[in-house]
């Protein structure tokens, strides 16, 4: 379980969380032009976009679960159990495997508007990376400097919806999650005033009353709808420090602590938390075990590398010692 992030505020940051019962063997990882990409469908990249993000490198290619390239184009990929159907190879089609769509996508495309009238001619496939990787099932979160979008592979084929929300978690589908805010058009984050009754003189006894009945549950459904109201009134910030301060109170609304889902006999947990400056093109990160924030910048390194770059997830706490 996931929840995905497109936070504007002197820039573009774009994040997410990854809440997982099992840890994954996932770096920093950054992708140079000069790395050949080997895609399923036959295509090979021998120049492309740079591209930084969150990865598994397996066999020399990277399994992206969040990344953006150096035009600020930024995909998550997100669990999407039950929903998400995959597809044989159609002749006629681009067919590309599930696993490959973050690159894909990064390596080809500069910004949503080109991804959306790409996806035309999309077809997700079935195609497993190996006998060790099935296909999973995903759905997907676009951003640029222009908006958001979401791509789901159904049994009804591809769709490609337009996000104004700029959120996205798993189940349900998201015209479903969208259509489900109505619910809450009540919720404010002003003073409330007494509508209950002209007749009864009722005050407020607390600030935040006019918040009651966001859902605060670790379910899909309640963390869109969360997640939706502490980004759509979180402060906008001047400054770049301070605008992705903010991104991350704003992901800490809805951060899994171990403990509160189970799976089975494992427990669910926040096993990192990222935001990508998509303008700076840093990729900033805190893990489940260390809250101080790490970065790596795209261009720190040279994006002419023939090799694949990664950096390991700081895990152990750091304090920092005032006395």
């Amino acid at each position: 379980m996931c929840t995905a992030i497109r936070f504007e505020s002197n820039g573009v940051y774009f994040g997410r969380t990854l809440d997982v019962e099992l840890e994954y063997d996932a770096s920093v990882t950054i992708t140079p032009r000069d790395f050949p990409l080997h895609f399923k469908n036959g295509e090979c990249f021998l120049r492309h976009s740079a591209m930084i993000g969150m990865a598994m490198v397996v066999d020399g290619f990277p399994l992206f679960f969040d990344a953006a390239n150096e035009h600020g184009l930024a995909i998550a990929a997100l669990r999407f159990a039950d929903n998400a159907q995959y597809f044989p190879v159609i002749s006629h089609k681009t067919n590309v495997a599930s696993f490959e769509v973050i690159p894909y996508l990064l390596s080809k495309y500069k910004s949503i508007a080109e991804v959306k009238e790409g996806a035309i001619d999309l077809n997700i496939t079935n195609t497993a990376f190996d006998s060790n990787f099935p296909p999973s099932p995903l759905h997907w979160i676009l951003s640029d400097q222009s908006g958001a979008l979401v791509l789901e592979s159904t049994g009804e084929g591809l769709k490609v919806y337009e996000n104004d929300i700029g959120v996205l978690t798993n189940n349900p589908t998201f015209p479903f999650q969208r259509e489900n805010l109505a619910q809450y058009l009540h919720l404010t984050a002003n003073e409330v005033e007494n509508t209950f009754s002209a007749q009864i003189s009722l005050n407020p006894f607390s600030r935040g009353m006019g918040a009651i009945g966001l859902p605060g549950d670790l379910s899909s459904v309640s963390r869109f709808v969360r997640a939706a109201f502490v980004k759509s009134n979180a402060q906008k910030c001047r400054e770049s420090i301070e605008s992705l301060t903010q991104y991350f109170h704003i992901l800490s609304s809805v951060e899994q602590i171990q403990g509160c889902v189970k799976v089975g006999k494992y427990l669910e947990k926040t096993s990192y938390s990222a935001c990508i400056d998509c303008s700076k093109m840093i990729y900033y990160y805190k893990t489940y075990e260390n809250s101080q924030l790490s970065a790596v910048s795209l261009f720190n390194e040279n994006p002419n590398e023939k090799e694949i770059l990664t950096f390991p997830l700081i895990r152990e706490q750091k304090i920092s010692y005032q006395n």
